[in-house]
């Protein structure tokens, strides 16, 4: 039986399933939060115990004035230090903007991380930015103002951002308040600082543990031409493909998303 537990160590905001196993940590992408890696906590039990954690600017995590990924890996860690991780290196799964977290934190704070799971990004630039920056435009040039209920949200994007499934996801950001609706995530700092979203901060260090890539067979974020990045930062790196899923492997490919976590991270108990 999962248990939940919250804790506020830097303002930040994660949730904790399952009571047994070894530890796991998920770190969401853009417009992600936590409880999107629930149901894939909840399959990894009892064999792992997850903390499934709002970034910064994300969630029920706190606001920060900017965005950066070494800073971003440090808030992380400090809350990991202070609950999560305090009895040693901890499983570190991230995926996109949370997975070049990951690696941030992985390559700056290597004594918490055991086994690191990276999902559908790369350590490198990622050149356009233009259906973030689409999506963006889209939530921030809806007056809230004049909204009644959620749906009314929801049809008003339908023709901006046409797939639904894309919609429902972004409006799990949408929270409705004694004062009407609101935004959670930080769409002001989003949409400023989307160049550094997709960016990739030059680093100096490696991070000599196992580390698994996980790339979506449809997806664009993960080539041939990036592994050379990858085993520079990350030399003992195994590379997988996800087989019908695109960047949101997670939640398109389940069941083979959570074969691989299990293999992976289960291997290291052996």
């Amino acid at each position: 039986m999962s248990t939940a537990a919250t804790s506020t160590s830097t303002a930040i905001h994660s949730t904790e399933v399952g009571d047994s196993g070894s530890r796991v940590v998920f770190l969401h992408g853009l417009f992600g939060q936590g409880r999107n890696f629930t149901q894939i906590a909840k399959a990894l039990r009892p064999e792992l115990r997850s903390l499934l954690v709002d970034l910064p600017n994300h969630g029920r995590s706190a606001w920060t004035e900017g965005f950066g990924y070494a800073e971003t890996a440090d808030l992380v860690a400090e809350h990991l230090r202070a609950g999560f991780a305090a009895d040693g290196p901890v499983h570190l799964v991230g995926h996109s903007m949370g997975g070049k977290t990951a690696m941030q934190l992985a390559l700056r704070h290597p004594d918490l991380v055991d086994r690191l799971v990276v999902v559908d990004i790369s350590p490198v630039a990622n050149g356009s930015t233009g259906e973030f920056e689409h999506l963006l435009d889209s939530l921030a040039g809806l007056d809230l103002s004049t909204l009644e209920r959620r749906g009314d949200a929801d049809e008003r994007l339908a023709e901006p951002i046409a797939d639904e499934r894309v919609r429902g996801f972004l409006l799990q950001n949408l929270r409705s308040t004694s004062e009407g609706f609101r935004w959670q995530a930080n769409l002001e700092l989003l949409r400023r600082d989307l160049p550094e979203i997709g960016g990739w901060p030059e680093a100096d260090a490696t991070f000599d543990h196992p580390v698994l890539w996980l790339a979506g067979e449809k997806s664009p974020y993960v080539r041939p031409e990036h592994e050379d990045a990858m085993r520079t930062l990350f030399p003992r790196t195994r590379l997988a493909t996800i087989k019908g899923a695109g960047h949101w492997v997670h939640s398109e490919q389940p069941e083979s998303f959570v074969s691989a976590l299990r293999v992976f991270l289960g291997a290291a108990a052996g």
